[in-house]
């Protein structure tokens, strides 16, 4: 067996918007026609603030469908474990992630740094993670650092005896990372937003895993950007998708 590959460890999530078609204009083109018939994007924009309002009313009502009609391409990199909780959301998305059939895996894997709460307290339902000591990270780093290059060995093991990559590919953890495109609309993505963040201006509270969190929080700076209206309305409203 060749010499192995040097691990890499990672703490951090990478989230690219890769191509879009998605603009608050978008909403109001598809809502508008219920009353006014086709309308160019100039006729849209003559009026600002009517153009909040009614993106304001439509998020505030539930009128859902007209934040359907764009699109949002993400490249994402993430541990395992991520994208299996990713991967629960499937109205209004589509998915391509990179195949351990068909290619050899990179030994790249996640270390949470400092920064993550290791600790849970409370019973299930009602429970709140809070800092761990210095002795119990060390203990995450050093314990998943040597599982990881165990578990890469095994693989790389595995492949050099001419074991196939679908079948060697099950010695390795969740704490692997993989990397796909996710294609979504702002309406999905929002359902996605309000279940995978916590924040103050929620109505309705969550409490997702942190990793996962810090996907969301990414995608939703992109879509912020693209969408600053329905952005708006969607923090102005409890943060609950229409």
């Amino acid at each position: 067996m060749s010499d192995a590959p040097d691990l890499r460890f990672r703490s951090d999530m990478t989230v690219e918007l890769v191509k879009h078609s998605a603009a608050d204009t978008d909403v109001l083109w598809a809502a508008r026609v219920s009353t006014a018939g086709e309308q160019s994007l100039d006729e849209l924009e003559k009026d600002p603030e009517r153009s909040r309002g009614l993106i304001n009313f439509l998020m505030r009502d539930r009128h859902g469908s007209p934040f359907e009609h764009n699109s949002m391409t993400f490249f994402i990199s993430a541990p395992l474990f991520v994208f299996r909780e990713f991967h629960r959301h499937r109205v209004g998305w589509s998915y391509n992630e990179e195949s351990g059939r068909y290619r050899e895996l990179e030994p790249v894997f996640y270390v949470p740094d400092a920064s993550r709460r290791l600790v849970q307290e409370g019973r299930p339902g009602k429970y709140r993670f809070v800092e761990g000591t210095e002795k119990q990270h060390r203990l995450v780093t050093e314990s998943l650092e040597d599982s990881y290059r165990r578990s890469y060995e095994a693989y790389q093991g595995m492949l050099a005896a001419g074991v196939a990559r679908e079948v060697a590919r099950a010695a390795l953890p969740v704490g692997l990372y993989s990397s796909m495109y996710a294609t979504c609309n702002a309406r999905s993505l929002m359902h996605f937003l309000g279940l995978r963040t916590q924040h103050e201006l929620a109505r309705v509270p969550s409490f997702p895993q942190r990793e996962i969190e810090m996907v969301a929080e990414r995608m939703e700076e992109h879509w912020a950007g693209l969408m600053p209206l329905t952005h708006a309305a969607f923090n102005a409203n409890g943060r609950v998708a229409p």
